[in-house]
């Protein structure tokens, strides 16, 4: 197998180094969507369950 090794050292002017290390402040967008209510199981719940039931006779 033949492997090209190349050296990863570049030549740059000082200039063009400082412009890429240079410290870029940005700002990050904080979205907050509000969480859906959590329904409680209540006594309308358990009536619908017992309103929708089949018994196993009826089928």
């Amino acid at each position: 197998m033949k492997f090209d090794e190349r050296s990863s050292v570049i030549q740059m002017k000082g200039e063009t180094f400082r412009q890429l290390v240079t410290e870029v402040k940005e700002t990050i967008a904080i979205v907050d969507f509000p969480e859906p209510a959590r329904r409680s199981f209540g006594l309308i719940d358990m009536w619908n369950i017992r309103r929708n039931a089949r018994s196993a006779s009826s089928r």
